[in-house]
């Protein structure tokens, strides 16, 4: 049952009863019974729309009436005044046209209020509860032309250089595939053209002023984190949907949030570092300060997110821990600056020498309970450009016709600057301006040596440590309405080693790391939320993306993509 706040309407009711009860004036009579007639017919209309009940409604009227009356008795139980006469004195109480005007508006807005928060004559209206449950979501269409250099080294001298105790080193293990007739499987120099498709479902949920929960289905494969496509030409077969997020934040102070689960970014950066499409499983905790004028907000965010759990026999744990501290600069009402510094450390991901195997050829071969503990798997988790080594060469010539264990060349514990700008002085248009640099502060060739083992010794495995990004855009931010637009220009130079190549963009290069190019890109609204863009990429590889002793190997690739983006 809807129910009203009884001791308002209660002493409403009393106040016209008894007041109507002691009037003696005509006029005054005439006006309080109106008022008393109108408080009535308040009641009876809210019976009629089924707010009230009529039991309750009478039972208002009569609790009202008791006490009008209690108040009259009491009035007549002392003795009453008289004039000099001996006349009693007739008091009149007198109730002014403020005092009705404040009546009739206290319940005015006290029906009113109640009406919007219950939606009294909505058609359909909904539960109030739904209030707090956003529903969101994208679907993209894409068609995608990979043209890569007709100069680019064979995958066959891939192929030759697994195995080769020599050698034992290479950036991109994935063009490095043969069957086991020794036909080489990857190809690097044919063309590719695909129609692709992503799907993205959110939903998130204010449990309380504090609480909130997300959760976002995708499509895309489960051994592609930075990816959410979905390529055609599968017999229209159906595609899998995954759990993209899954994630719980509370914020139990106005400055301070905490997520866990499978959450968004939490990090203030670019595509060089992490990927668009990449969310992170674990934990994360921002701070934020907001100076009295908002112009300028620090923050700090740190967060832990386990890449791999322990288990037995000597498998180690994987994880990467992050700090974030930067601020915002509203520098006036047309320039707003934003810069962030990181710093990253992945913990037991590089690799190591692994020797948990017995036997001296391929038939006498038997890998022990740990063996491949120390791997970075191609295909599951890296791209391609990061400098990886043989984990156990003697190993790698013992195979037939396929890949080694490979594990990363060197540590990684990143340092990143991240700025962007905005400067809208060309209303409605803005300039914007994104630049970001990396550095790998644990690339080293003496740690490389300690884990890698005397079949390297000497061994300089090559690559670079340094990365940077710059992105220029002009138009709208968002392009979300008919006629807005957005042209930008990227440039990108990543170091082999500057970054961990599973977690960064997948289109420059057709992903990874060792790869320089630009990005043309613009982007039109067709309709509300309705948009069309169009990206040219072109790319070469920095260093060799086989290896040191293949030093004048290379990879080039450009690409198009032409999108139709519908978000809801």
């Amino acid at each position: 049952m809807t129910h009203i706040r009884k001791p308002l309407w209660l002493s409403l009711t009393a106040l016209s009863l008894a007041v109507s009860a002691q009037c003696a004036h005509a006029e005054e009579r005439e006006s309080l019974e109106a008022l008393r007639q109108t408080t009535i017919g308040l009641i009876d209309a809210l019976v009629d729309k089924g707010v009230l009940t009529r039991e309750a409604a009478d039972a208002m009227l009569k609790q009202a009436r008791a006490r009008a009356e209690l108040a009259q008795g009491a009035s007549t139980a002392t003795k009453p005044e008289t004039t000099a006469a001996g006349k009693p004195v007739q008091r009149v109480p007198y109730v002014s046209e403020a005092m009705k005007a404040q009546i009739r508006n206290e319940v005015k807005e006290e029906v009113l209020t109640q009406a919007r928060a219950e939606r009294w004559g909505v058609p359909n209206a909904a539960p109030a509860w739904t209030d707090r449950i956003k529903i969101d979501g994208d679907i993209r269409y894409r068609y995608q032309s990979d043209r890569p250099s007709g100069s680019n080294t064979a995958a066959s001298a891939y192929v030759a250089s697994v195995g080769d105790l020599s050698q034992g080193l290479m950036r991109s293990p994935e063009f490095a595939v043969s069957d086991s007739n020794g036909n080489i499987r990857a190809s690097t120099t044919d063309d590719r053209e695909r129609q692709r498709l992503r799907l993205r479902l959110g939903l998130t949920a204010k449990v309380s002023d504090e609480v909130g929960v997300g959760v976002r289905l995708s499509t895309g494969n489960a051994d592609d984190r930075v990816s959410t496509n979905q390529t055609l030409g599968n017999n229209f077969n159906k595609y899998q949907l995954f759990v993209d997020r899954a994630f719980v934040k509370v914020d139990p102070v106005e400055w301070l949030s905490v997520q866990a689960g499978r959450i968004p970014n939490p990090w203030f950066s670019t595509d060089m570092v992490w990927s668009e499409n990449l969310n992170f499983e674990g934990a994360a905790v921002t701070a934020r300060y907001a100076q009295p004028d908002e112009s300028v907000e620090p923050f700090a965010t740190v967060g832990a997110f386990p890449l791999r759990d322990q288990s037995a026999p000597t498998r180690n744990a994987r994880w990467l821990y992050g700090a974030q501290v930067g601020s915002s600069w509203q520098l006036d009402s047309r320039t707003r600056i934003k810069g962030g510094l990181a710093y990253y450390s992945y913990q037991n991901l590089a690799g190591r020498m692994d020797t948990d195997f017995q036997g001296t050829d391929a038939a006498t071969f038997v890998a022990g309970p740990s063996f491949g503990q120390y791997s970075y798997p191609q295909g599951t988790l890296g791209q391609k450009g990061n400098t990886l080594f043989e984990t156990n060469p003697s190993f790698g010539a013992l195979q037939s016709n396929r890949l080694p264990y490979y594990g990363l060349a060197y540590e990684f514990r990143p340092l990143v600057l991240t700025v962007s700008a905005e400067f809208s002085h060309f209303s409605p248009y803005s300039l914007l301006a994104t630049f970001e640099y990396a550095r790998n502060t644990a690339f080293s060739v003496a740690s490389f040596h300690r884990r890698a083992g005397s079949d390297f010794a000497g061994v300089d495995p090559g690559g670079r440590a340094d990365g940077y990004h710059l992105r220029l855009g002009f138009g709208f931010p968002e392009v979300r309405e008919p006629g807005q637009w957005l042209a930008t220009v990227t440039y990108k130079h990543v170091g082999s080693d500057a970054v961990v190549d599973a977690f960064t963009d997948s289109d420059l290069g057709l992903g990874g790391t060792n790869v320089q190019g630009y990005t043309l890109g613009f982007t039109y609204g067709l309709y509300r939320n309705t948009n069309m863009g169009v990206r040219f990429l072109s790319s070469k590889s920095i260093d060799s993306p086989i290896n040191i002793y293949n030093a004048t190997a290379k990879y080039g690739v450009n690409s198009l993509q032409v999108d139709f983006n519908v978000r809801f």
